[in-house]
């Protein structure tokens, strides 16, 4: 085991789960309806539909000497709570979330959404990484890129 070097900052990343259930329409308000049908199928049915999302938070900073964390879990579930659960849950993405409103709400653009959203609580740059589930088979990563 190495031993600890003076000077030396140790990095690790840490990642929370949050799993939230909303219903949206895919749907662009720049295509005709028929387009919108051919693009979106089943996925543009007027009345919506649901999903259980699952979303990974990946925080990546130095491990601080003192409290042996990168960051507080507690403070991160807070963080996850006012910037994913609290907007986004038990909603109409579509209807509910004004971000949406001119965007459409693909599993992409809703990790943005939460990207955007928990820059505004985690302290700047470590956030790392949105990893969201739509479903089991169909995930998004976004880095903030």
């Amino acid at each position: 085991m190495r031993a600890a070097v003076p000077g030396y900052r140790r990095r690790a990343r840490v990642s929370r789960v949050v799993s939230f259930s909303a219903t949206h329409r895919l749907h662009s308000q720049y295509l005709s309806d028929e387009e919108n049908l051919k693009l979106f199928g089943k996925c543009n049915n007027p009345n919506g539909h649901g999903h259980n999302y699952k979303v990974v938070v990946t925080v990546d900073g130095e491990i601080d000497p003192v409290t042996g964390m990168v960051i507080n879990l507690t403070d991160l579930k807070g963080y996850m709570e006012e910037a994913i659960m609290k907007p986004l849950d038990h909603k109409n993405l579509d209807l509910d979330v004004p971000y949406f409103a001119d965007i459409v709400s693909t599993t992409e653009n809703v990790a943005v959404y939460i990207w955007e959203n928990l820059q505004k609580f985690i302290p700047v740059g470590l956030l790392y990484k949105v990893k969201v589930y739509e479903t089991d088979n169909n995930i998004v990563v976004y880095k903030g890129e």
